[in-house]
């Protein structure tokens, strides 16, 4: 690059003064290399399309002493100023709009000073293509003269066009405007037009024809978008009657090239010959000698060599064809010839997609009907399908593959060269269903492997599925719960279960049965699985409230699933409550409760539950029970029997009260008894022992228990009471009898051996208080809870006076009240017996024995102790 410096006058001043001072260096550019936007614009590029007003470059460079420098640009006189620059900054603005068409260099001369030197430098810009030129026929306009008798297919013209852009947007191919009512063809690489096959001109019906050609360029970009141009002209065809020289080929030598996807019957390339007589010359006629095997022919009139055999029936790569080219005259010897060799390259383009093909040719969907599930690894016969690819080596190298639901089917090959018989086979035969899917639709895709088109093609393939009887027929539960009311008549439905069966169809039918123990009292009807009671069934809570069964879901293959039933029976307040005997007497010790007891036979609550209630008393106000255990006793202020007697008139203390026993049900049922209540007092003497006594008669083990003890203590006391006596009269110098008083412990009876009951009465004296009475109606417990098994004495009917005992009575009465009552026997008697020791009741025994005793001596005769 040349550097030019202007000098001035300012300059040698601005020399010799440096020279005074110091020397100043001249600035200079960064030169950064091509495709650099920032230096001295050294072979930088630019595309035609840039828009006006861009910023497409920076200058840059600097001073050696570092002083400020500013940019500038130069153009030669009579160039177009394409560029401005910022002086300050350096930046380069695109001010014209660029044409390479027109100018594909642009130079610009660039400086830089430091306001005392400055280097300008001259530099070339390139101006890059841009698709923004169309393609333009050349040679126009087009006026063909044909003779009638040229064979159809024959060349006539070839059209030109040019296209002053590069690449593919200079790149052209033809084609004719509406094809289809033309007589004429083009080809679409050559331009060459040519007569359409089956077509003949006729000069007598029709001398011109107007054949509307086009030429497209390949496309390009223009301003960031892909743009394609193209252009038209008109094609004149002459049609011209029919009219010699030695013959003489033109344009040799003769080079043509057949493409893989050239079609059998296309035209090559065209050989000319020419007679030498240019006023009114011969036809020509042409003709292959050899070379062509047969895969190629030559027009004999227009020399026009076509391809008759599909590119890949070919089977060498060079062709060397001779022809000759004979006159065609009366007058003129037909020896008269010339020859011309003709070299032809067959060349394979990827041009031809992977292809389907069935039975019949191409298809680009195949149909299978087949039924569900079948075995995993079965080929699918009925699909017959092969797959070709017309090119050669790799260019007809592909992949197949299945596109669609992954895992149930495999394709095989998966790699193809050229053509294969395509076979599907199953993988997962669970997923073949026909009750999820009852069409399968797959994409059979074939995509190229190793070429940059990457072609492909696909087919569809679509399998309607059969049903097959593969599903069991499911409940939708495993169990079933229910509840009917124990009053539902027969006949009555419990519960509907349901079981589906996906499958279609007879096989989706599903049948209903039961079997089990506890299915005899239910139907089930057989379709719509409703479960019922039999017409005579009669449910009873209280017999049997839970019911289990199995029922059954078939299909009409037998295939079978069960589920279980459970069924409660619903209690219903259908009983009364029951006291446990139709009369029930009770003996009330007062200060003591007598307790009754019904039972209700229903078996839920709150039918079950019983509320006792006094419905009427004579006299009234005398007794209260408790509603919910059935516990009878007097009202608080009776304390003794005199103020019973004062109550009632006849001094009679057995008293018959109504009682009602009433359950919770809705509704509520009620039962009413007669009971007959005999009150006595504790004992005559109270205390703690006697009150003991009284009350542990329903318990004789207890009761002989505390009786030994007691007549243990006696035997202690009155051992200690003699010994006290021996020493006072020994004392005295007395002598006195002594009789030595030996009383055996009585040994507890076990619970096998009768039981002596202990009764009280009114004695008349003190000696005759406690009566040891062995009577069988001693074993009888009058509130009917001793754990003794010994046969029950009917209870009589009271006696009148003497005062109630506390012996069971013996008439038998005209009804009876079943009742169950509890134990009248405190527990705490045992623990106040030993925390007293001896008490009130010990000295009253202790004072009778003594009395006793008093008495035998004096009938003995025996002094008195």
């Amino acid at each position: 690059m040349k550097h030019v410096r202007h000098f001035t006058p300012s300059f040698f001043l601005s020399l010799v003064h440096v020279c005074l001072v110091q020397a100043n260096y001249a600035p200079y550019f960064f030169d950064n290399g091509a495709r650099s936007t920032n230096g001295n614009m050294a072979l930088f590029s630019l595309s035609e399309d840039t828009p006006v007003g861009t910023h497409v470059y920076t200058l840059n460079g600097t001073d050696p002493e570092g002083d400020p420098v500013t940019y500038g640009l130069a153009y030669e006189a009579g160039s177009r100023r394409y560029f401005s620059v910022d002086k300050n900054h350096g930046n380069v603005t695109l001010v014209e709009e660029l044409d390479r068409e027109k100018e594909d260099e642009v130079e610009v001369i660039v400086s830089i000073s430091d306001g005392l030197s400055t280097v300008s430098e001259k530099v070339r810009i390139l101006v890059m293509d841009a698709n923004d030129e169309s393609p333009e026929f050349i040679n126009t306009p087009y006026i063909v003269q044909v003779p009638e008798n040229t064979p159809s297919g024959s060349s006539i013209f070839k059209v030109e066009a040019v296209d002053k852009d590069t690449g593919s947007g200079g790149s052209i191919t033809y084609f004719l405007q509406n094809i289809h009512a033309n007589k004429f063809t083009i080809d679409r690489h050559s331009g060459v037009l040519r007569i359409k096959a089956g077509v003949i001109l006729d000069y007598e019906k029709s001398r011109t024809h107007f054949v509307v050609a086009v030429a497209k360029d390949g496309g390009g970009k223009l301003r960031g978008d892909n743009k394609v141009f193209s252009a038209t002209t008109t094609v004149t065809v002459n049609v011209e009657d029919v009219q010699d020289t030695p013959p003489m080929f033109i344009g040799t030598p003769y080079y043509g090239y057949v493409y893989e996807d050239t079609l059998a019957g296309s035209e090559v390339l065209t050989v000319v010959a020419l007679d030498g007589d240019r006023g009114k010359p011969n036809s020509i006629h042409y003709c292959i000698v050899n070379g062509s095997e047969g895969s190629f022919e030559i027009s004999n009139t227009t020399g026009a060599i076509s391809v008759i055999k599909n590119p890949n029936q070919l089977k060498k790569e060079v062709y060397e064809l001779k022809v000759q080219a004979s006159e065609v005259s009366e007058e003129v010897d037909s020896s008269v010839y010339a020859f011309a060799t003709v070299t032809i390259r067959v060349v394979d383009l990827n041009n031809h997609p992977p292809t389907f093909y069935g039975e019949n040719g191409p298809q680009n969907k195949f149909e299978l009907t087949m039924y569900e599930h079948p075995p995993e690894g079965e080929i699918l016969r009925g699909l017959k399908i092969t797959v070709n690819d017309s090119d050669q080596g790799a260019n007809a190298k592909f992949n197949l593959r299945l596109v669609g639901p992954g895992g149930i089917f495999r394709v095989v090959p998966q790699t193809v060269l050229n053509e294969a018989q395509v076979t599907i086979i199953v993988e997962n035969s669970a997923a073949i269903d026909y009750e999820k899917f009852k069409v399968l639709t797959f994409k059979l895709l074939a995509i190229e492997v190793n070429t940059p088109e990457k072609f492909s093609s696909t087919a569809d393939v679509v399998i309607h599925l059969l049903d097959t009887n593969d599903n069991v027929p499911k409940f939708s539960s495993d169990y079933y719960i229910a509840r009917i009311p124990e009053n539902s008549p027969g006949g009555s439905n419990v519960v509907a279960v349901t079981a589906t069966d996906p499958d279609s169809g007879l096989w989706g039918e599903v049948k209903y049965s039961i079997y089990g123990t506890g299915a005899d009292l239910f139907l089930i009807h057989p379709s719509t699985g409703i479960i019922y009671t039999q017409p005579w069934a009669v449910l009873d809570a209280e017999v049997n409230s839970k019911y289990n069964f199995y029922v059954k879901a078939e299909d009409t293959d037998g295939k079978y699933s069960l589920a279980e039933v459970f069924i409660t029976v619903l209690d219903v307040n259908d009983h009364s409550p029951e006291f446990n005997e139709n009369i029930q007497e009770k003996t009330m010790i007062i200060g003591s409760p007598v307790k009754i007891e019904a039972i209700d036979q229903d078996a839920e609550e709150p039918n079950n539950i019983v509320d006792y209630s006094i419905m009427q008393a004579d006299p009234a106000n005398v007794f209260d029970i408790d509603q919910s255990t059935g516990e009878i006793k007097l009202k608080s202020y009776i304390r003794s029997l005199d103020i019973i007697h004062n109550i009632t008139k006849n001094k009679d203390c057995i008293w018959s009260v109504v009682v009602q026993a009433k359950d919770r049900g809705s509704p509520s049922f009620s039962t009413t008894a007669v009971l007959k209540i005999d009150i006595t007092e504790e004992t005559l003497h109270k205390g703690p022992m006697a009150a003991f006594l009284m009350q542990t008669k329903d318990n004789p083990m207890k009761a002989l228990g505390v009786l030994a003890g007691v007549m243990g203590i006696m035997v202690l006391i009155t051992i200690m009471i003699s010994t006290a006596m021996f020493w006072r009269n020994k004392r005295s110098n007395k002598v006195m009898p002594v009789r030595r008083i030996i009383k055996k412990r009585q040994v507890p009876q076990t619970r096998t051996v009768r039981m002596e009951w202990l009764k009280f009465k009114r004695p008349s004296n003190a000696a005759e208080k406690f009566v040891v009475e062995d009577d069988a109606k001693s074993l009888q417990n009058e509130n009917s809870n001793n754990n003794i098994h010994v046969a029950p004495v009917p209870p009589t009917a009271p006696v009148p006076p003497p005062p109630p005992a506390l012996a069971p009575r013996g008439d038998t009465p005209a009804w009876r009240v079943p009742t169950v009552s509890g134990s009248l026997t405190p527990k705490f008697v045992n623990k106040q017996m030993k925390k007293k020791g001896h008490g009130s009741t010990h000295n009253a025994l202790v004072s009778e024995l003594k009395m006793k005793f008093e008495k035998r001596n004096a009938a003995l005769g025996e002094p008195h102790i």
